[in-house]
């Protein structure tokens, strides 16, 4: 094989931006299938995005001779379903954030995918723009002993009828958005943290609007997150570590293509960067290709899915909510 067949489930508004527009600028993938439960959309968005074929059911895609992997970009609720059975149909998968409603969830994927041999990966794109290794630089390298991280993902969202604010698909705050703050501060502190404890702020009796969680590493730093859909923090998505020679902020470890700043103060001096790149997608795309087809390692692996879905689901129960994909309380 020399060039990745991609289908996508469903016509998500992220795929464009996520995967058909990154393909363009990754000669080695090709997206030639859609499949959507209306038809009629899936005519649409295949003319609009030049996709050769439309199938009326996410089945009939996965079982597409003609397709090598599938994207899956559905409601949270369907991550793990729709994963699962692409993977016994002998397809790569790349899976949109959060990886599953649950650890128990994100485990069964894992194990599905190491028995089958095949690439299943986790869609944090920010992970693979060289500002995601340059932060860690910064932090090994510079600061010293790690004393505390952490970092925050808030947006407005306040269309309060979108699955995000779904019990039932799997939603809330820190499942969409602060997946994210919670992998970040994964990122930059060694080992696996403990949750301390969770403050949610509610939209309905399950579901976060917004979160604020802090966190014990196994070395003694302390680590937070803060993360909302619809609260005071309108905009934020930053970064900060701090050790015992210095500190490093980061503006926009999210979408750093767009615009980014790290910051380090160390020394007595303030120093400045701004990493540049391409787009976080054209990485993430360009990583999965690469897996597939030439065996290259990836560092959103489904057993990294399964240590951010298990500190998701401490988070809610610190928190005092239902996990998602059980039932509410």
């Amino acid at each position: 094989m020399d060039r990745l067949r991609v289908g996508t489930l469903g016509a998500a508004r992220v795929t464009p931006g996520a995967l058909i527009g990154p393909a363009r600028r990754v000669p080695e993938v090709a997206v030639t299938a859609v499949a959507a439960r209306d038809p009629a959309r899936g005519r649409q968005f295949a003319a609009k995005h030049g996709i050769a074929v439309v199938h009326d059911s996410y089945e009939a895609l996965i079982a597409d001779p003609d397709v090598d992997a599938v994207y899956n970009p559905l409601p949270n609720s369907l991550h793990a379903p729709w994963t699962l059975r692409a993977i016994a149909a002998g397809k790569h998968v790349l899976c949109e954030k959060p990886f599953a409603s649950n650890e128990a969830e994100a485990a069964e994927v894992a194990d599905a995918a190491r028995s089958a041999g095949l690439v299943v990966m986790e869609a944090f794109h920010y992970r693979y723009h060289p500002l995601a290794r340059r932060m860690q630089d910064v932090v090994a390298g510079e600061l010293g002993t790690l004393r505390h991280v952490e970092a925050a993902l808030c947006f407005p969202l306040p269309r309060f009828s979108d699955i995000r604010y779904r019990f039932d698909l799997a939603g809330g705050a820190t499942m969409d958005a602060g997946c994210y703050a919670i992998n970040c501060i994964r990122l930059l502190a060694p080992g696996e943290p403990t949750v301390v404890s969770a403050r949610a702020r509610l939209h309905g009796p399950a579901v976060d609007r917004a979160m604020v969680a802090d966190f014990r590493f196994p070395g003694g730093a302390t680590g937070r997150i803060r993360t909302s859909l619809w609260s005071g923090q309108l905009l934020r998505l930053g970064a900060r570590a701090v050790g015992e020679r210095g500190e490093m902020r980061v503006l926009n470890y999210i979408a750093p293509q767009v615009f980014n700043l790290l910051t380090v103060q160390a020394g007595g001096r303030t120093r400045r960067e701004r990493v540049r790149g391409e787009a976080t997608y054209t990485y993430q795309l360009r990583a999965f290709a690469a897996a597939v087809l030439r065996g290259e390692p990836v560092v959103t692996t489904p057993e990294d899915a399964v240590a951010n879905m298990r500190q998701i689901d401490d988070v809610y129960r610190a928190a005092g909510l239902p996990l998602r994909g059980t039932a509410p309380r």
